[in-house]
């Protein structure tokens, strides 16, 4: 059985002829004094292609490869990479490094443990089926998608696909590798109605090939989905403003979690103290039954790793349990300078960039309430199931959230459905406004990326169904 350090031996110590035993003098040339560092070996290929009103309108395929050296030293990374692999480039990167440092220490700490067995099969999704075949396929989409409702008026479905060898050296010589596929389906239908137009979409991906997102059965739901939001968009009315009780969906709306409560449990803003969460560890941060978990060991999910960017396993991080600050996701760096472990959330969006705490699949734990009781117990406020985009002031915890599907509630009842509805509040404020929660507990379908410090990774997120006794929502009608 080939592994994945097999598949990173033979990408980048023999096609590319990078030496290991050379490669392991450079770097300990560079980290030399330092606290920690490592040389990240990568190797990606990616494609993507895209249908729009019965036309492929692109197709792309794209193959990088390359390194990024870094030495860590203290609060200071010194970061060098190339997109060439190869004894000369790598000499120069840790020739930069040296030359950059500007103090020493005593040792190198030690790298982490052996990495577990892989989350994910390490097959190509790229090399599954002829790229043409993708192409046929979302022309059927499209051509499904219009017999399915004669108001379909416009179609948009696109597949995208990669395969990522990463290879982790350290100066002690040790080294781990990972073989990462990542695929995703996207449909998206506009809709006509006595002159109206409206649009709805469903996308679906994770760590595996193509096989499951492109069977018929799974794309003509896909294709049901986006027709019936499009449908309950072209039935909706002004959203109301003020503020109200909101009962949120479960599954995709754990994106405000990730978004309000998840980046400001990051190591690096609480270290640094500018995270509405720093210096409460061990405190009251969220209501009774409030327990949030970030756990990059969910096999085949869009966020998990096998290991992190750092070569360290991914880990289930409990960050709050029944309501009270229990841990952050921490890097090696930041977790050594807060004293605390690493917790395999070191991320890196590619060769170029350098590792920093970052989430994975970030999800609320279910409770005991079932979606009916909560809506029951409103009188008049909110029930928002699906979102669009948002964002997030880490500092302050504010944030702000366009619904993309949410409905009135009226006397316990669901009733008629809202456009333009936007969610406003403060993350750890909305924590302790959380009064029931669902036994629902539902991840998103595969479709997250988050962004940071100008890099993009594929995250994972989800939650039950929640009520909270109450958000301001922006809105064009009277409350």
């Amino acid at each position: 059985m080939t592994t994945a350090l097999d598949t990173a031996a033979r990408l980048f110590h023999e096609n590319d002829g990078l030496d290991p035993h050379a490669a392991r003098a450079h770097i300990e040339a560079a980290l030399a004094g330092t606290d920690d560092g490592e040389l990240f070996l990568e190797y990606r290929e990616s494609e993507s292609i895209s249908l729009d009103d019965g036309r492929i309108r692109a197709a792309n395929f794209d193959t990088r490869r390359g390194f990024g050296l870094r030495a860590v030293l203290g609060e200071a990374a010194y970061f060098a990479h190339a997109g060439e692999i190869s004894e000369p480039a790598l000499a120069r990167a840790a020739e930069t490094i040296r030359a950059a440092k500007t103090m020493e220490h005593a040792m190198v700490a030690a790298g982490p443990a052996a990495a577990p067995a892989p989350l994910y099969a390490g097959l190509n999704p790229l090399g599954e089926a002829p790229f043409a075949s993708r192409a046929d396929l979302l022309q059927e989409i499209d051509a499904f998608a219009r017999a399915a409702d004669p108001r379909v008026v416009q179609v948009m479905a696109s597949l995208a696909g990669e395969w990522q060898v990463v290879e982790i050296m350290r100066a002690d010589g040790s080294r781990v590798a990972d073989l990462r596929p990542l695929v995703r389906l996207n449909v998206a239908v506009v809709m006509e109605q006595n002159g109206r137009r409206e649009s709805g979409s469903h996308g679906a991906g994770g760590r595996s090939g193509y096989g499951p997102f492109i069977a018929p059965e799974f794309w003509q739901a896909a294709v049901r989905e986006a027709i019936r939001q499009a449908d309950v968009n072209l039935q909706s009315v002004p959203a109301p403003a003020g503020e109200m009780e909101v009962v949120l969906g479960a599954g995709w709306p754990g994106i405000l979690l990730h978004e309000a409560i998840g980046h400001g449990l990051e190591g690096d803003f609480n270290r640094k103290r500018t995270s509405a969460f720093a210096g409460l560890m061990g405190s009251r941060v969220a209501a009774k039954g409030v327990t949030v978990i970030d756990d990059g060991t969910l096999p085949n999910r869009r966020g998990s790793l096998t290991i992190d960017d750092e070569g360290t396993p991914t880990s289930r991080t409990v960050l709050i349990e029944d309501g009270i600050l229990t841990g952050y996701l921490q890097d090696r760096q930041n977790a050594r300078l807060m004293n605390m472990r690493a917790t395999g959330n070191g991320r890196r969006q590619s060769y170029a960039h350098a590792p920093m705490p970052r989430m994975t699949n970030t999800l609320m734990l279910g409770g005991e309430a079932t979606p009916e009781d909560m809506i029951k117990s409103v009188k008049r406020g909110l029930y928002a199931v699906n979102f669009g985009g948002g964002q997030v002031d880490i500092t302050s915890g504010k944030f702000v959230f366009s619904a993309a599907e949410a409905y009135l509630i009226e006397d316990g009842k669901v009733t008629a459905p809202v456009k333009g509805a936007t969610l406003i509040g403060n993350g750890p404020d909305a924590l302790t406004r959380v009064e029931m929660i669902g036994n629902d507990m539902a991840l998103d379908p595969g479709i997250g990326t988050c962004g940071k410090n100008g890099q993009g990774v594929p995250v994972g997120v989800g939650q039950p169904t929640l009520k909270l006794s109450g958000l301001t929502i922006g809105g064009t009608a009277a409350g």
